[in-house]
């Protein structure tokens, strides 16, 4: 346990003033504030030493005064949130002690108070780097794995696109389809994250999508039979082309819709009678709600992982004060794989 009275400077990512647009570093500012590491008598709090950050995309949307979901916005003066990995410092909360290893949503800062720590998932296996659970064992790996196995419903053979496929889920899902025996291919925003598609991540196929001027024919070109399954994270233009070229009986799954999140007017969507025409089925994906199945999750990705049959890419960013950086970079295109905040290693 904390001694008492133990007193810990804490240094914290703070939202400066609600963000108007993409994300910039100047929004965010690190300073230095005090933190107890003795839990309150009669508290169920707990207090953790903050690991490891993961920088996702809702992180940056929720700098915004208005949040369009069941998301909250940020407040300006305090520290940002999100899910990382830590280690138990003191505990009111009969499930953690001392020294564990937990996963779940946390401070950007060094050290967090949880009051809410039912919401926590205790790390059990250790054999693994713990990074991974910002990412292939956290939040992205559920994302991939529910959206592919229990949304989309996938056959062996069927033909797999994954748009923003070098980022955190679409890597996943891209091997996860190929491991059933389908035809994947991906998009990526630079030569270097085609490139890793193709070679590291054993996608068939993969394109840059900024030096394609006509998605629609680029699409066509890939999949002259059409696209049976789509994973969306991008949306706008991109999701009017994959309209146009869905197979019958085709599925979408709605993961995300990055290139509208800073748009003052976002683009509308102008090939939908595809979805009645073709009997699409095009469904939102929550990862909340698979949260309850975390066990059977892991007892497939862990298995995947220790006989090496995933690939999994991270970026990592050395110290807190990088945290603002690393969080843009997913913005910018700047960042390949998971973009993770290492705070401390131990």
């Amino acid at each position: 346990m904390a001694s008492d009275g133990e007193v810990m400077n804490n240094k914290q990512v703070i939202l400066k003033h609600f963000v108007d647009g993409a994300p910039k570093e100047s929004d965010m500012l690190v300073k230095t504030s005090s933190i107890s590491l003795k839990v309150e008598s009669g508290s169920k709090a707990i207090v953790v030493k903050n690991l490891y950050l993961s920088c996702d995309s809702y992180v940056g949307i929720r700098l915004k005064n208005f949040v369009p979901h069941e998301c909250s916005s940020f407040t300006p003066g305090s520290p940002l949130e999100g899910f990382g990995v830590a280690k138990v410092v003191d505990s009111g909360y009969p499930k953690f002690k001392e020294g564990d290893l937990v996963w779940g949503t946390v401070g950007w800062e060094e050290y967090s108070v949880i009051k809410n720590p039912e919401s926590l998932f205790k790390i059990h296996h250790t054999d693994v780097p713990l990074s991974y659970y910002t990412g292939i064992l956290g939040m992205q790996g559920i994302t991939a794995w529910a959206g592919f196995y229990k949304v989309a419903a996938p056959k062996k053979g069927e033909n797999v696109y994954i748009s923003a496929a070098a980022g955190a889920v679409g890597q996943l899902v891209g091997q996860f389809a190929k491991l059933m025996g389908c035809y994947v291919v991906g998009s990526a925003g630079s030569k270097e994250k085609v490139e890793i598609l193709k070679k590291k991540l054993g996608f068939d196929d993969a394109f840059n999508y900024k030096e394609e001027h006509d998605l629609n024919a680029t699409l066509k070109r890939y999949f002259p039979e059409g696209i049976d399954l789509y994973f969306e994270t991008v949306g706008g233009k991109m999701l009017d082309a994959v309209l146009l070229n869905m197979r019958l009986h085709g599925r979408i799954v709605v993961c995300g819709m990055i290139s509208q999140y800073y748009l003052s007017e976002p683009e509308g969507i102008h090939n939908l009678m595809n979805l009645p025409y073709k009997r699409i089925r095009m469904e939102g994906l929550a990862v909340i709600d698979y949260f309850p199945q975390y066990s059977e999750f892991l007892d497939v990705v862990l298995a995947l992982i220790r006989e090496e049959k995933l690939v999994y890419l991270e970026d990592i960013a050395e110290a807190i004060e990088s945290a603002p950086a690393a969080l843009v970079s997913l913005f910018n295109g700047r960042s390949v794989g998971k973009q993770v905040v290492v705070v401390a290693r131990k």
